[in-house]
């Protein structure tokens, strides 16, 4: 062998190890991230009545999300007519294993239909707990009650998300329908229920409070 060939070879062989050692020392590839899966429980208002597919407040936020880097997974478990007691007695099977956390927009239709606030209060406070003990991140969506209720029983309502959000120290944004209720330009024709503009408002008051909630799963 020439004596080129033969140098070529040692310095090939002196390297090798300082190569290997290199290859070592460099970091891993990162690891792909798990998107966070976020349920939104929740009535008419969340289910998107009366709107075509992707219209509803919860597809909207989970876009505008994505938009800004964060890996999701948005559950849109809105069901029409669900008050405080029908979310409650489905959370298990709606709220799935893996789930890290979850948009509490339930109480409209307890306002609308006169139900006891104390009863209303008792069942976002079980659902919070039941949440909680699965280790799930809860941010309490509020809402507030029409005035047509009566003062005492308005003043009593509206004081419950409040309350609650800081008895359990869980995310807060104060009032779903923020921007919108009463709003004839945002509303349909039933002057309750949000057409499409009126939801892009609502995904976007709401984004700050679910991009910080959604950041501090990761």
């Amino acid at each position: 062998m020439s004596s080129a060939p033969m140098r070529a070879a040692l310095l090939v062989a002196l390297l090798a190890p300082f190569c290997l050692m290199l290859a070592m020392m460099m970091p891993l590839p990162a690891k792909a991230q798990e998107p966070v899966r976020i349920v939104f429980l929740g009535d008419s208002l969340t289910a998107g009545f009366g709107l075509g597919p992707g219209e509803a407040y919860v597809e909207r936020l989970g876009a505008m999300l994505k938009e800004k880097g964060l890996s999701v997974e948005i559950v849109n478990a809105g069901v029409s007519g669900d008050t405080t007691a029908g979310g409650l007695s489905r959370l298990d099977w709606s709220v799935s294993d893996g789930t890290k956390g979850v948009v509490l927009a339930l109480g409209g239709n307890d306002a609308l239909r006169g139900i006891p606030v104390e009863e209303t209060r008792n069942n976002l406070a079980t659902a919070i707990e039941t949440l909680k003990a699965r280790g799930i991140a809860v941010l309490l969506a509020g809402m507030l009650s029409p005035p047509s209720m009566g003062e005492d029983y308005e003043k009593a309502f509206n004081a419950i998300y409040g309350d609650l959000a800081q008895q359990y120290d869980v995310a807060f944004h104060p009032f779903l329908l923020d921007g919108v209720a009463a709003e004839a330009a945002l509303n349909q024709d039933d002057g309750i229920h949000p057409n499409a503009q009126g939801m892009q408002v609502i995904a976007k008051r709401l984004l700050p409070a679910v991009e910080a909630f959604v950041r501090n799963l990761q």
